[in-house]
């Protein structure tokens, strides 16, 4: 499967299951997507049509680089995935790398469009142990095999509201990681109310990434991220952020907004936030209920998508300013990136990765929790609820029939397991609005990295 599209000058083929990229002129460009659908001969007197001024051997020789593309399986090159697509998570059995801990289901923001209902997930409000933490822990490193580096992310609601608890299970952990011969790489996703000092010195010292909240100007963030006095949160979250940035070197960090209806000009939001001084930017569309307010409407994600183009195009400007900023969906590898496995079976969710309740409960990730029906289990039994595992294990991108013909879908692995269970009622199902956004920031992606590549080539860098 070949896909073509023209973005900022370049004429760019990506071939879809070698994941070869090729930039081309504009006859190599036409004649490519005439191949698999014309004779070499009606090709030829295609192009003679469209481009009288060329000669025919010119044509020709296009056509033999074609083939030459075709035959190295980096043009129109075969799917050879899909018959082994259901084996990879079988091969990695029930080995866990990595948890999402729950350590606080409640939250000092009352934000309007929040999937977690501010921090509660549909029960009650609760705050993590540490016994049951550290039982967290120690499922972890007992199911995790003979994987050296185990991921754990403190998450809420607002998990500095349970600092002292994150605090003692990090002491824990590094207490018992050599004996266990494992590895903690530690995240923590916070809004920033309680950022003071101590957090600061101690996310530094054991935080190997930091999820910081805003939503960008001050007027959009202070329209949905309010206190539940309905005081926005900017001007007391800003300048916590900037000092933990500053402390951290401006490195191993996110600053992560979430767009809505309110401003599908999100560029200016990320704008925004490299003016304040931060390099490390995420901004994500609202994933909610198509009635709510914040949904993106249809008109939305036709400016979302002409916004995305604009962030690329800017981003190039600024690299090659000197003064770069790094945009979470723009981060791709065109030369290593993920091995086959990762872009067939995806994130991992309920099998290799799980989200921990204050409770001990486990569920897939932390967008089912609180839906009874996805509990997988919890950290004392483990995971008892084997059809539900197998059920994640066995979805993959070629477990969805509207990805078959999808370009993007080893870019994708299939997207959110979530995503889709919340837009279609199933996990094979598909969330087609993130369809679409997803597939254009690639083409973005893409695009910089070609602009990259050249700049490098001219010696512009």
């Amino acid at each position: 499967m070949v896909h073509q599209y023209k973005l900022n000058g370049y004429n760019i083929v990506l071939d879809s299951c070698s994941c070869s990229i090729h930039v081309v002129d504009d006859v190599a460009y036409d004649m490519i997507g005439l191949y698999d659908k014309q004779t070499p001969d009606e090709i030829v007197a295609a192009m003679k049509a469209k481009y009288p001024e060329l000669p025919e051997s010119e044509f020709r020789e296009c056509l033999d680089d074609i083939q030459s593309l075709v035959d190295a399986g980096k043009l129109y090159s075969p799917d050879n995935f899909a018959d082994i697509a259901g084996t990879f998570k079988e091969r990695s059995g029930d080995v866990i790398k990595a948890l999402c801990l729950h350590v606080a289901h409640t939250c000092n923001l009352n934000c309007a469009y929040c999937f977690a209902s501010q921090g509660k997930y549909h029960g009650e409000r609760a705050l993590m142990s540490f016994e049951v933490g550290k039982q967290a822990l120690d499922f972890l490193m007992d199911h995790s095999g003979e994987r050296t580096n185990l991921e754990v992310d403190f998450f809420g609601g607002e998990p500095l509201m349970n600092f002292d608890v994150v605090k003692q299970l990090v002491a824990y952990a590094r207490s018992v990681e050599k004996e266990r011969g494992k590895n903690f790489r530690f995240t923590l996703t916070t809004n920033g109310i309680l950022i003071d000092d101590d957090v600061i010195d101690f996310a530094n010292r054991e935080m190997s990434n930091v999820v910081l909240s805003l939503d960008g100007r001050k007027e959009i963030n202070d329209r949905t991220r309010v206190d539940y006095a309905g005081n926005g949160s900017y001007d007391r979250i800003v300048p916590k952020f900037q000092k933990l940035v500053k402390a951290r070197g401006g490195k191993n960090y996110y600053m992560r907004g979430t767009f809505t209806h309110a401003n599908p000009d999100f560029t200016n939001d990320v704008f925004h936030m490299a003016d304040l001084g931060f390099t490390e930017l995420s901004m994500e569309p609202v994933v909610c209920a198509p009635g709510d307010p914040a949904a993106l409407t249809p008109d939305d994600i036709e400016i979302v998508k002409e916004q995305y183009e604009i962030l690329a195009k800017d981003m190039i400007r600024r690299r090659r300013d000197g003064k770069p900023i790094t945009f979470y969906h723009y981060m791709i590898d065109l030369t290593g990136g993920p091995c086959i496995y990762k872009r067939i079976s995806g994130c991992g969710s309920g099998t290799e990765y799980m989200a921990v309740t204050p409770w001990g409960d486990l569920y897939p990730c932390h967008q089912f929790v609180g839906e009874e029906k996805f509990k997988l289990g919890d950290v004392w039994n483990g995971v008892t609820n084997t059809a539900l595992r197998d059920e994640f294990r066995a979805c993959n991108v070629y477990a969805r029939p509207e990805c078959a013909d999808c370009w993007a879908k080893l870019y994708c692995s299939g997207g959110c397991a979530a995503n889709a269970y919340h837009a279609s009622g199933s996990i094979r199902g598909v969330y087609k609005a993130g369809c679409e956004l997803f597939k254009k920031r690639i083409e973005c992606a893409i695009m910089m990295k070609v602009a990259e590549d050249e700049d490098a080539e001219n010696g512009e860098e």
